[in-house]
């Protein structure tokens, strides 16, 4: 895989879905989504978890600073690819789902029996881990031995959990961030028209004023990455 070193993290160039499925058919690693708010932390323990397995760019904002880096890539966004991975393995492989609520993870797991016939999901839990729960987890797929485990609680947090887990249980790991929040209808993604433009930090803005803060960076991302890059 054709990579680069954009802050100290690596990121890895995808030119499709397909190519991006195809290489990660027998890893055991985690699947990392690099966006210009995660590439500007300064967090050397988030560096390791990424550079040990795969970060790909889910932002547009890894795909500029690739691309002015002489590498060529497409945005790949973690919300859509998961679903690509269960499409693609839903017949062959096994999956195990850790993340948001209970309501949510109910109402995710309800929707995919639905919409995916043949999946065989082989065990479920919230994301909100209290004293044991973590132990109790390692135990629950040590037992039930899935082949790719997503885990949605946001980021580091899940890049640190996923870290920890796979010491203990080899599998393919993906982090999702809000993604089980979208899919069961809680929240809501961007219109493709904010989408079709890369505008999908804006349509956030405008839902959320409180992520100001975290938008701030994208305007930090742009000089560093496009104007003196």
């Amino acid at each position: 895989m054709d990579s680069r070193l954009i802050n100290g993290y690596k990121i890895n160039a995808f030119s499709s879905k397909d190519d991006f499925l195809n290489r990660i058919i027998s890893e055991k690693k985690i699947l990392v989504a690099m966006n210009a708010e995660k590439i500007l932390q300064d967090n050397d323990k988030l560096r390791d978890v990424v550079n040990d397995n795969i970060g790909y760019s889910d932002g547009v904002g890894a795909v500029i600073a690739l691309k002015q880096d002489g590498l060529e890539a497409i945005k790949i966004p973690g919300s859509e690819f998961w679903l690509d991975i269960i499409d693609r393995f839903s017949n062959t492989k096994t999956f195990y789902l850790v993340g948001s609520s209970t309501a949510v993870i109910n109402s995710t797991v309800k929707r995919l029996k639905e919409e995916y016939s043949h999946i065989n999901i082989v065990g479920y839990r919230n994301g909100f881990l209290k004293n044991g729960d973590r132990e109790r987890l390692v135990e629950d797929l040590q037992n039930k031995k899935p082949d790719i485990v997503f885990v949605a609680q946001g980021s580091p947090k899940q890049e640190f959990l996923m870290s920890e887990l796979i010491k203990e249980y080899q599998a393919l790991y993906m982090g999702l961030g809000g993604s089980f929040d979208i899919y069961s209808g809680k929240k809501k993604r961007a219109p493709n028209l904010f989408l079709n433009y890369q505008l999908e930090w804006f349509y956030r803005l405008i839902k959320e004023p409180t992520r100001v803060k975290r938008q701030l960076v994208l305007v930090k991302f742009f000089i560093l990455y496009v104007i003196f890059a």
